[in-house]
């Protein structure tokens, strides 16, 4: 029977895997929208940011790097909408009050908060350092927990409001190498499930809702951003363009859904684990490490994790053409 309903389950999912994307009918639902948007300075953050100001949204943008942010409010307010720049690190919880108050004096409402920031560490769990793994448990779940806080109160006071969370497949299938990564973004899930319940019956379902989106890896900042202590640059199998998450992230905003998916490897692997989850973690750990295999030297990093980096400020990272040039250069030695 289990195999029957996997099967089921597997034929509806991967019919379904197209990225969803807003209808040209509805572009209009978001001028003068507030979204506030963590994350902001670069990846999937700056992509969505830059993609709302294009529909006329005000966007409160959030990241650690100010000068940052404001090259992403130029862009905003370049295609459209109005910007406010908020320097913030999530893993404040002070700093992300003062986030979610400066949003509302400036434009009296939140409609939608997206929880894009976080960090990751590359390598064997005992090799790298506890503060790095407590830095990213600090920025991608306990971080996470404050603004959702600050954000839900501020729904539950004016009465309506979307939280769109940042998970990965890894929320679903844990990736060797990313220990704690996976174990944050597992965090993630959990927590919008338990919200929407939560908010259930509290009455609020209707017009509170909590998204989490769980894409596959992406060319973006993250890998160059990320602490690395494998002895190899980052890289993943097949990773998608950051601007088929932007535009997951843009639907969902006006579509919320407890859980999607974005693109076939996301839902394939989703599938998969509820399937035969065993085998699916240990293929996906020799992938990784295969992965690993054919990366670039690099010498152990904290990466961006306890303070921001200069390097990585667009919403592509160039992995997918590092990822061709390694290929390339490991056939040419054969």
């Amino acid at each position: 029977m289990r195999h029957l309903l996997a099967a089921a389950l597997l034929a509806s999912t991967l019919s379904a895997c197209a990225t969803p994307r807003v209808r040209s009918a509805e572009a209009a639902r978001f001028a003068g929208q507030v979204y506030v948007v963590t994350g902001a300075s670069s990846g999937f953050g700056r992509g969505f940011a830059v993609r709302l100001g294009r529909q006329g949204a005000r966007v409160v943008l959030a990241a650690r790097r100010a000068e940052v942010l404001e090259e992403v409010a130029a862009e905003v307010r370049a295609g459209g909408g109005e910007a406010l720049v908020v320097a913030t690190d999530v893993a404040d919880p002070a700093q992300v009050e003062r986030l979610a108050s400066a949003a509302v004096a400036r434009f009296g409402r939140i409609d939608v908060w997206a929880n894009i920031a976080g960090v990751g560490a590359l390598g064997r769990f005992w090799e790298i350092p506890v503060a790095d793994h407590n830095r990213v448990v600090d920025t991608n779940l306990k971080g996470l927990f404050a603004a959702s806080h600050a954000a839900l109160r501020q729904f539950v006071a004016q009465g309506h409001g979307t939280l769109v969370n940042m998970g990965s497949v890894e929320s679903v299938v844990p990736i060797a190498y990313h220990s704690s990564y996976a174990a944050t973004k597992a965090g993630v899930l959990s927590l919008g499930r338990s919200l929407n319940q939560e908010l259930r019956h509290a009455g609020h379902g209707k017009r509170i809702k909590v998204a989490t989106v769980m894409p596959w890896a992406a060319d973006t900042p993250f890998f160059d951003h990320a602490a690395n202590y494998t002895g190899r640059k980052g890289r993943m199998v097949i990773p998608d363009g950051p601007e088929k998450i932007v535009d997951a992230l843009i639907w969902v905003s006006l579509h919320p859904r407890e859980e999607l998916p974005v693109g076939w490897k996301a839902h394939g692997a989703v599938a998969a684990h509820w399937l035969l989850p065993d085998l699916t973690e240990r293929v996906s750990a020799n992938i990784q490490r295969a992965e690993f295999e054919k990366a670039s030297p690099q010498s152990p990093t904290s990466g961006s994790l306890h303070r921001p980096m200069a390097e990585g400020r667009g919403v592509d990272g160039g992995l997918r053409a590092r990822m061709k040039t390694e290929d390339a250069a490991r056939k040419g030695t054969k």
